[in-house]
Parts: structure tokens; C-alpha cells; sequence
């Protein structure tokens, strides 16, 4: 599988899916792609919400690409590559339209979890702040996480890089949602954009704008 990013809008919703071949983990190129897609759609007035998924029924974002993490020997180098995943982050932020988010996560895909609106998963979408391991920190991600479980909580996830369970993280309102299985959790995903695309445009956009202040 070629890395990608798509969108497609259906009943008022912009639904965008991005895969890479690697448990969805994202290199430079794909952030760089997504940030300017999700800022693209958010902008589009017939859009009242976006769901941001990826490919596959395994993990839905491993963070960053660990190969070309591997290869930054330098500041500039390094400041790009972390800078992609503050893109996307800011542009879930800013888009001005409900994000909804679904999947297991892990690194940099933990930040894009606590940056959603409103996130499903399943039972097996555990999470973890892993960059301990690699002699750095969840810097970048910081703010979003620490929005959603405090600082304490992160500071221990940062800390111990243990896994959390979905359960754990329902607990910790990064996950609004947990089902059995990948099946239950798309019906309820559609049955609640259903939802959000028969609601006033104008209160989606003045709860997004009040949640982020």
C-alpha cells in the first residue's frame, strides 16, 4: 500500500482516511497532507462536521514513521518532521468544524485522539506514550493530551510508556465511546454523524469555537 489521504463528503460530513503501509504510522509527507486536507474541508460550508479515520481494522495510527524518526540528525530536520504532527494537530483545532475520531493509538496518534471533539474506539484500542524509549518526549502532542487527562496523567504516561486500556481512557475522556468490536463501533459512528448533519450548522461551529478557548 502507497501512503495516502482521501476525503469524500457524504449527508453534510467530510469523511477523510489516510493509510500508510506501516500500522498507519506518518511520515513527513502524509502529515503535511492531512493537516491541509482537514483545514481544506473545515472551510467547505456545505461541511457540518469531519470524521478522520484510517485504513485497515488494525491499529489507527501508530504515530511517527520510527524510520524516518531514525534519520533526523539535525535541528532543521528535526523541527519539520515534529512540526508536521503540530500542523495537524492545530488544524483539528482550528478548522472550525467537529472532529470525530475513531481507533488505537500510540505515540503522535494519542495527540490526535485527545485533539478530536468527540473520539469512538473499540475494546482493544489501547494507548501509550512511547517516546521515552526513544530518548525524547511527547512534547509536540503535550498540550492536547494534558487538555483531556491533566498533567499529572501525562506526566505518568510519559514517564512509565506503559499501555492504558480503552477503558482507562474512557475513564480519562479521551475516548467518549468503546465497543466490542470495529463493526458496532461504524454503526454508532454513522448513527451519530447522522445526527450531527441534521444539527444548526452555526451551534456546531459556536460549541467547537467555546470548547477551544
Amino acid at each position: 500500500m502507497q501512503p495516502f489521504v482521501t476525503s469524500q463528503i457524504k449527508n453534510q460530513i467530510s469523511e477523510i482516511t489516510f493509510g500508510t503501509p506501516k500500522s498507519n504510522s506518518l511520515p513527513s509527507e502524509i502529515l503535511e497532507k492531512l493537516a491541509q486536507i482537514i483545514l481544506t474541508e473545515g472551510a467547505k460550508p456545505e461541511v457540518k462536521a469531519i470524521l478522520l479515520k484510517s485504513e485497515g481494522e488494525k491499529a489507527f495510527c501508530a504515530g511517527a514513521s520510527f524510520d524516518e524518526l531514525l534519520e533526523i540528525n539535525d535541528l532543521e530536520t528535526s523541527k519539520k518532521f515534529f512540526g508536521g504532527f503540530a500542523k495537524v494537530l492545530n488544524a483539528m483545532r482550528t478548522c472550525g468544524k467537529i472532529v470525530v475520531v475513531q481507533g488505537k493509538t500510540a505515540g503522535g496518534g494519542v495527540g490526535i485522539a485527545c485533539a478530536a471533539d468527540y473520539c469512538f474506539a473499540t475494546n482493544d484500542a489501547s494507548l501509550a506514550l512511547p517516546e521515552l524509549n526513544l530518548g525524547i518526549g511527547p512534547f509536540v502532542i503535550g498540550p492536547f493530551v494534558e487538555r483531556k487527562i491533566g498533567k499529572s496523567q501525562f506526566t505518568a504516561m510519559s514517564l512509565d510508556t506503559e499501555f492504558r486500556t480503552s477503558s482507562w481512557a474512557k475513564e480519562h475522556q479521551i475516548y467518549h465511546q468503546v465497543f466490542e468490536n470495529i463493526s458496532e463501533m461504524d454503526t454508532e459512528i454513522q448513527k451519530f454523524l447522522e445526527k450531527l448533519s441534521a444539527k444548526s450548522a452555526e451551534a456546531l461551529a459556536l460549541i467547537k469555537k467555546v470548547s477551544w478557548e
